[in-house]
Order: structure tokens, then C-alpha cells, then sequence
């Protein structure tokens, strides 16, 4: 993952969870959820983004390659390079109804869609 050169380069979750996403544009992707960790490797697996709604309701769930992100410290969010209608239209699910995320095939989907290679292949 990148980084600015302000941000340290350890930081706790609850550093970042919350934190608006935004993407080189400027446009307001929605806000980082929660932070997925590979129990065999110790490695952030995933990023869960939200995106729409109004007031938290309504909106989807997206899972992002932790390395797709870039920690921008000194506007305390994170720059995902998407354009907001491609995120609209990216593999998503509902805060109630989480996809399988054991399943092989579904961790591929994710982050063939955002353009990376999992680490773990």
C-alpha cells in the first residue's frame, strides 16, 4: 500500500476505520467499514467500503484490496483510484447478506475487478 510521506508507517485500525475515501478526482467514494485480516498470514486482507444511502441506510458494501488503497495523512482519508460510476458498478453486497467470503472465487472476482493479484496466489 502507499503512503504519504506524513503517515507513519504503522497505524491502527480504529486510526482508520471511519475515515472518508476519495478518489484522485476528489469525489467522495464513501468511507472505510472495517478492515478484514487473513488469520493465516496476519495480513489485511480486504478493506470493506461503503458507498450511497442516506443517513447509513440503503447504502452497499464493497470489498477492496487493501493494496488498491493509498493513506493520504495529511487530509486523514484514503485515495482509492476509481471513478465513482465504476465503484457504483463494482462487485458490491448488503450489510445483511455478506458473500461467502471463504470462497476462492469470490476473493478473485474482488481483486481482478480493482486490478490486482492477490498475494497469496
Amino acid at each position: 500500500m502507499a503512503r504519504a510521506t506524513t503517515t507513519p508507517p504503522v497505524l491502527s485500525s480504529s486510526t482508520l476505520i471511519g475515515d472518508k475515501v476519495v478518489n484522485g478526482h476528489g469525489e467522495d467514494l464513501g468511507k472505510l467499514e472495517d478492515l478484514m485480516i487473513d488469520l493465516e498470514t496476519g495480513r489485511v486482507r480486504y478493506a470493506v467500503l461503503s458507498f450511497g444511502g442516506f443517513l447509513g441506510l440503503g447504502g452497499k458494501l464493497f470489498a477492496v484490496p487493501f493494496e488498491s488503497l493509498q493513506v493520504d495523512g495529511e487530509n486523514e482519508c484514503l485515495i482509492l483510484d476509481i471513478l465513482k460510476d465504476r465503484l457504483e458498478n463494482a462487485p458490491g453486497f448488503d450489510e445483511d447478506e455478506w458473500p461467502d467470503t471463504a470462497q476462492p472465487e469470490w476473493q478473485l472476482e474482488v481483486y481482478e475487478f480493482y486490478g490486482g493479484t492477490p498475494y497469496w496466489r
